[in-house]
Order: C-alpha cells, then sequence, then structure tokens
C-alpha cells in the first residue's frame, strides 16, 4: 500500500495508461480521481477500480478548457478536501515532418500535450501550496530527448513539458512540492494502435521497425509506465525533484550494434 490515503488525480484515465495508472494507484491504495473527456471511458475506469475494492469517482473534463478544468479541480477539493497527486497524462499524437502538419492540428496537439499540463497544475497548484505538500508527474516523451522522424508536433510538445516539469519545480520546491516527468518509449496502448493503423500503409511493418530502436526489442506496456508513476507518487522517490524518468526499453541511451 504505498500509495495509502493519498488523493490522486489522474487525466486521461479512462483508457491506455491512464486506466492502467489509475488501476495500479487504487491497488496501492489511493483515492483516484478519474479525469477523462470521454464520460463512458472514465466511468469504465472507476467501475473496475470498484470492482476491486478500490475507491474512485469520475469527473469529466476537457484539459485544454480553463473552465472545465477549475471545475473539476473545485469538484475534487469538494469531495476530498486535497488533492495530494497530479498526474498530468492526457494526451495526444500525430505524425508528420514539419511541413506536413497543419496548423489547426498544429495547435490541437500543443493545446492538448502542453496547455493540459499547465491548467491541471495551475488549478490544483494553490491548494498544494496552501498544505505545503504535492506531488505532479507530468507525462512527457523519450521524444523529448532524441530526434524522432515525423513527429514534429508531438516532439515539440513533450519537449516543452519537460522544460515546463523543470522550471514548476523550482519555483514550487519552497511549498514541498514535487514536480517530475516521465520519459516513455513507445507504449503499446489501444490509442498507439490506432494512429499506426490510420497513418502507415503496413501497420505490422511499423510496429518491427519500432521495435528494432528499443533495446528491449519489444514494445512498452501501459503497466510498465504505471509502475515508474506509483514510484514518482509515492515517498520511495521523496529526493527526486525535476527529473526525468525514462521508461523508454533503451531507446534514448541504447544503440544496437
Amino acid at each position: 500500500m504505498r500509495l495509502a490515503g493519498k488523493i490522486s488525480l489522474i487525466t486521461g484515465a479512462g483508457s491506455g495508461i491512464g486506466r492502467s495508472t489509475a488501476l495500479r494507484f487504487a491497488e496501492e491504495g489511493a483515492v483516484v480521481i478519474v479525469n477523462d473527456v470521454h464520460e463512458e471511458n472514465g466511468n469504465q475506469t472507476v467501475k473496475e477500480i470498484t470492482g476491486r475494492d478500490g475507491e474512485a469517482i469520475f469527473i469529466q473534463g476537457d484539459v485544454t478548457d480553463p473552465a472545465d478544468v477549475q471545475k473539476m479541480i473545485e469538484k475534487a477539493i469538494g469531495a476530498y478536501g486535497r488533492i495530494d497527486v497530479l498526474f498530468n497524462n492526457a494526451g495526444i499524437s500525430n505524425v508528420g515532418a514539419l511541413h506536413e502538419v497543419e496548423p489547426d492540428v498544429w495547435d490541437k496537439i500543443m493545446s492538448v500535450n502542453v496547455k493540459g499540463v499547465y491548467l491541471p497544475s495551475k488549478y490544483a497548484l494553490p491548494y498544494m501550496m496552501e498544505k505545503k505538500s504535492g506531488t505532479i508527474i507530468n507525462m512527457s516523451s523519450c521524444a523529448a530527448e532524441m530526434g524522432l522522424a515525423k513527429r514534429a508536433a508531438y516532439s515539440t510538445t513533450k519537449g516543452a513539458v519537460l522544460s515546463l516539469t523543470k522550471a514548476m519545480q523550482v519555483d514550487y520546491a519552497p511549498f514541498n512540492i514535487r514536480v517530475n516527468a516521465l520519459l516513455p518509449g513507445t507504449i503499446f496502448t489501444p490509442f498507439v494502435e490506432k494512429y499506426l493503423k490510420s497513418s502507415y500503409d503496413n501497420p505490422e511493418e511499423a510496429i518491427a521497425g519500432i521495435k528494432t530502436r528499443q533495446l528491449s526489442g519489444e514494445l512498452g506496456r501501459p503497466e510498465d509506465v504505471a509502475a515508474a508513476a506509483i514510484f514518482l507518487a509515492s515517498d520511495e522517490s521523496r529526493f527526486m525533484m525535476g527529473s526525468p524518468l525514462y521508461i523508454d526499453g533503451g531507446v534514448v541511451f541504447g544503440k544496437n550494434a
């Protein structure tokens, strides 16, 4: 029960890494506030948690909408009086070199992946500052640390999230608030499966190519990232501040012969 009694809010918890993390947080004793823009998905996550005797509620909200996010935070505070852990997980991807990315697509991915970290943090931080306690986990990516073909918009957002994480840590360390980032490699989620099928003529060939660039020789699982998130959310990581945590199968610092 590494997260016993901790009130946690996870954005984008209706599927993939978010859902897996929500389930694992609950198993470790956390109360989980599930956020997702899709009501059906969010409620399904809550159903799975409560079906395993965990405690969870669903709060629908769009992480790019200031009014939605402010209401979400206020509801969470109204229900539990505090937020101990904020996991800014919600995000989207895009395939394309810079000249191939349309302005509206660029704006959308910037909004979800960067603004979607800024807004929940902005409205949760005053409560954490008042309590002089809190942990924020931001979802970056190994793409923030390496050149990755046809990921111009996505890589830009994840680099921004990593830089934001470091800046936030400096500002909020005096309030005993820790801010760290997760940097996954390619994790085989339903979302990744969908965009591989829609972006490549031969998805199986694309998956095989991705596997070769990771020293592990395989794609990561949502559970791999969830385990790292538990570590950052727990007191075990008390001395980690403004740090990137890689869960990438060796893609960033390794190289196959």
